[in-house]
């Protein structure tokens, strides 16, 4: 496999915020603690206290969670190793965290994951006296089910529809049934990849009850010999070690005032991400998930009758803290409470609004974690390679919008001057000329000559146009290259990993798939990477 790379900043699909933090700017260094590289680590794990008590409460959760899940830790070492490994004072966590995408949705749901592990792998080697686990945080309280219900494969949109309502983990499986049959008609070969994503869609969606169990099994099944631990978040005594910052939230509203605060500092530079409400937690229900609204003495569960007084709310608080779920502004904090945790790898706008918390996390005492980047990838198979190969073009103009890529290999690769641009520069010059004996000679005249010059520029650029459109019908078979290229790579002219599913990738590699990418990523990186097949 060939490894090509380019810096994420060259690139055009990442935000300001993204690039000014991987260089470190001073606009952005007051909104987190520490610097995204690997010499942080040795400060991170310094000041990490993490209870005793609270690795008990987290150990027994997860065992709890996989054995409800109905997967059987003796079945796999490495994470039955990594999760009781977690008791040990010298033993932190590598998170990142997404959505309950269907059968993973986009790509970089397992980018993501391979990044986490691949930084666990690079500390251990650094501090070999310390364990590192890889942890993926499932957000099973998240309610859009609009953005999980499907995925994409060969550009084809595979979906789930269902009525129900409320935290998507909840969620039960009925109707995927069909949905797999869809799927299994859209596999184009019957080869051994094929039948191995059938089998890993069976076993994880028709064979579980809850989408939460489904993509647990899932996930399991792709990383659990990399000790991968899969971590829900929607659970009783999880929450119960957070009760104390949810109080605070319900009681001073205290993350609106902090978040706000942040927010108008950081927004004089970066558009904000996410804008805190007064409170920003839900209150959990079956089959819902409505924001707590204060109002007045009470407080209202948003589209519903349910009302609290403060007493009832926080003694709801106190026996049911699963029933109140963090949003996108305090999932963060609640993360970091539970969890004996050093970094967090996520995408450009989940990093976006964790610039936005760092004075909630010194309000609560909570250290902040090193925030990375995680791993962008890119696979070209082989008739994408040849093309790219046969068309000369490199790294950097791939990322050209189609319509100009196409306009700039025929103005390149071609013998005339398309553009015409020695034509315009004797125009330039001639009119200018001109101008300057008009002014000599009547200054009014000027702006008359003036226009004269912006029509006749505008008719060379009419001649170029038409040069580049008959070029262009003259090298039909160039031009459609690049169109397929930019069609199958860039999708809707976006990247690969935001809208293919690794379905895709994994007809191609099979079960290489992922040690590929474990061989070839590395983290942190300033580059975006591109793998040829």
């Amino acid at each position: 496999m060939e490894v090509d790379c380019i810096p994420f900043s060259e690139t055009g699909y990442f935000s300001k915020i993204v690039n000014d933090y991987l260089e470190e700017s001073e606009k952005i260094k007051p909104f987190y603690q520490y610097s995204p590289k690997l010499d942080s680590f040795s400060e991170v794990i310094k000041n990490k206290q993490f209870p005793k008590e609270s690795r008990e409460v987290l150990v027994a959760s997860l065992i709890k969670q996989y054995e409800n899940g109905k997967l059987n830790l003796k079945k796999f070492d490495a994470v039955s190793t990594n999760i009781y490994v977690l008791n040990d004072p010298n033993t932190f966590t590598i998170t990142t965290g997404h959505q309950l995408c269907l059968f993973t949705g986009p790509l970089y749901f397992i980018y993501k994951i391979v990044s986490v592990i691949k930084l666990c792998k690079r500390l251990k080697e650094l501090h070999p006296e310390k364990n590192f686990v890889p942890i993926y945080w499932m957000a099973t309280e998240d309610h859009d089910f609009a953005e999980v219900n499907h995925f994409f494969y060969q550009g084809e949109r595979i979906s789930w529809d269902t009525e129900q309502k409320g935290a998507v983990g909840r969620m039960n499986l009925d109707g995927l049934d069909s949905v797999f049959k869809l799927f299994e008609k859209s596999l184009e070969d019957y080869s051994g990849n094929a039948e191995n994503l059938k089998k890993l869609f069976r076993d994880s969606y028709l064979k579980n009850s809850t989408l939460a169990a489904a993509t647990r099994n899932l996930v399991n099944q792709l990383f659990s010999d990399q000790g991968l631990v899969v971590l829900d978040g929607d659970d009783h005594f999880l929450k119960a070690e957070f009760s104390s910052v949810m109080k605070d939230e319900l009681l001073n509203e205290i993350s609106s005032k902090l978040v706000g605060d942040t927010s108008q500092k950081l927004g004089k530079s970066y558009k904000i991400q996410v804008n805190p409400r007064e409170i920003n937690l839900f209150y959990l229900q079956e089959n819902a998930r409505n924001r707590i609204v204060k109002d007045g003495e009470t407080y209202k569960i948003h589209d519903t009758e349910l009302v609290f007084s403060e007493v009832e709310l926080l003694s709801e608080l106190e026996l049911h803290p699963e029933n109140f779920s963090p949003n996108v502004l305090l999932r963060p904090v609640y993360q970091e409470c539970i969890l004996p945790n050093l970094a967090y790898i996520g995408g450009g706008g989940e990093l976006a609004y964790w610039f936005q918390l760092k004075s909630s996390f010194v309000h609560f005492d909570i250290p902040m974690p090193v925030l990375l980047l995680r791993n962008s990838v890119m696979f070209m198979n082989s008739k994408q390679h040849k093309y790219f190969m046969n068309l000369n073009l490199s790294l950097g103009q791939l990322f050209i919008r189609k319509g100009d890529l196409i306009k700039k290999w025929l103005v390149d690769s071609a013998s005339e001057d398309l553009l015409l641009l020695k034509e315009k520069e004797k125009l330039n010059k001639l009119f200018d000329s001109m101008i300057d004996k008009m002014q000599a000679i009547d200054a009014s005249l000027t702006e008359h000559t003036k226009a004269s010059k912006v029509k006749q520029l505008k008719a060379l650029n009419s001649i170029s146009d038409k040069l580049i459109r008959t070029k262009r019908k003259q090298s039909e078979t160039a031009t459609n290259q690049i169109s397929y290229l930019k069609d199958k790579l860039f999708p809707n002219e976006g990247l690969q990993e935001r809208r293919d599913n690794f379905s895709l990738i994994y007809m191609q590699l099979g079960e290489d798939f992922i040690p590929r990418l474990l061989e070839e990523l590395k983290l942190p990186t300033k580059d975006f990477t591109v793998l040829k097949t």
